[in-house]
């Protein structure tokens, strides 16, 4: 029978990659109150008059996401990720 020596050294397991964030749903409470579509084109015209098709959550002052991002952070959602092309009622003209 023979010793295995094994050294002092660690394996190093592999890193776990983070979950991805939830994403919001348009039946969430908050998405109904603020009038969340995942598809600036699907905003209700006659609810939201002031709502323009130009407007989406890629060009919203609370978007959190990268310019590129399909799904990014939004002040409005806390840990949910909203589509950059959706649009809510809060929307807010990004500076610059």
């Amino acid at each position: 029978m023979r010793a295995v020596s094994v050294s002092g050294a660690a394996l190093a397991a592999p890193a776990l990659s983070p979950a991805a964030p939830a994403r919001v749903d348009e039946a969430d409470e908050t998405a109904v109150a603020l009038g969340y579509k995942h598809d600036t084109a699907k905003v209700d015209r006659q609810r939201y008059p002031k709502h323009s098709p130009a407007q989406n959550c890629a060009n919203c002052s609370f978007f959190q996401g990268a310019a590129n991002d399909p799904w990014g952070g939004c002040a409005m959602f806390g840990r949910k990720h909203i589509a950059a092309a959706g649009w809510c009622n809060a929307w807010a003209k990004k500076p610059g």
